[in-house]
């Protein structure tokens, strides 16, 4: 669907030669003399990549229809994780590298949004934090109560975060999903 550079928005989703981009920022520009232009910073879906780019103005870009699809995750199935459509119940196995980071966060029997482009699965959208099982860390010592102190902590998932000295294997966690860092004790 074609869009005008003209009517851009942050978080929009465009489908160049090179692949899918999220619009990032823009910014229209009026030179004293010489056609306007838009400046944008755009951000590649696939590798994360942040490139930037100068249109004219009204210029057509393509605009990717993004369908975001609540799915539950179900079970690991070797590589591939196996989600269920919240409203089809059709199952959809994903290889774990569409998923990147998020499926360190992924515990079975959660919910997540999957961003859709046709059948390609370009995103994941996480709740802000999850709570997840401490698998393995060492034991907390008494006494040992440097402020600020960490020690890293095997998660249920393979996900390893730095926790405070208190925390203790089985101990359940919440981690925030957009930078990895322990929030809390849940």
């Amino acid at each position: 669907m074609p869009v005008s550079t003209n009517d851009l928005k942050n978080g929009m989703t465009l489908d160049l030669a090179e692949g899918l981009f999220t619009v990032v920022e823009f910014q229209h520009v009026k030179p004293g003399k010489g056609g306007a232009f838009v400046r944008t910073k755009l951000k590649n879906l696939r590798t994360g990549a942040v490139v930037d780019r100068t249109y004219r103005a009204d210029e057509k870009l393509e605009q990717a229809i993004i369908d975001k699809r609540e799915m539950q995750f179900l079970y690991r199935d070797g590589e591939d994780y196996v989600f269920m459509d919240s409203t089809s119940y059709e199952q959809l196995q994903v290889p774990r590298t569409a998923l990147g980071d998020a499926a360190s966060y992924l515990k079975e029997g959660h919910a997540v949004y999957l961003q859709m482009h046709g059948s390609d699965i370009v995103g994941v959208d996480l709740p802000a934090a999850v709570e997840l099982t401490v698998a393995e860390t060492e034991p907390g010592v008494q006494g040992d109560r440097v402020s600020g102190a960490r020690k890293p902590a095997t998660l249920e998932t393979g996900l390893v975060v730095q926790v405070p000295l208190f925390v203790n294997p089985g101990d359940t966690i919440r981690v925030d999903t957009r930078t990895g860092e322990y929030l809390t004790r849940a």
